[in-house]
């Protein structure tokens, strides 16, 4: 699976997705401090989930009616990025084929998917 990160992604998200053989590129490690709009439409662009920890992505989605291939918001405050990492690694595990085309949000207690109504 293809992801953009975010800057606002743990890099042990990062670490541990791309050890589980998923390809993820990082803004952090590339073009840190562009803005939304930019991040999306590289996400766009390449074909790639969008990994993010903040919510103004939601307001592109939905209140914007921004297209994206996914975008999983990351809503895990208050645990270690490596139990972050456990848990987001687990959640494409188990769903992958849910992501694309929809917004996922990932909690400590579920994860919701709500896939894009065109």
């Amino acid at each position: 699976m293809n992801f953009l990160a975010d800057e606002s992604v743990d890099y042990q998200i990062v670490d541990r997705l791309r050890q589980e053989g998923h390809l993820v590129r990082y803004i952090a490690e590339m073009e840190a401090g562009i803005s939304d709009d930019v991040v999306l439409n590289l996400a766009n662009k390449e074909a790639s989930l969008l990994l993010t920890a903040d919510k103004d992505f939601g307001e592109l989605i939905f209140r914007q009616h921004r297209l994206a291939e996914g975008v999983i918001l990351i809503r895990l405050a208050g645990l270690s990025p490596m139990s972050k990492a456990e848990i987001v690694a687990s959640t494409f595990r188990k769903h992958s084929t849910e992501l694309s085309q929809a917004f996922a949000v990932i909690t400590p207690q579920a994860i919701r998917i709500r896939p894009r109504s065109d």
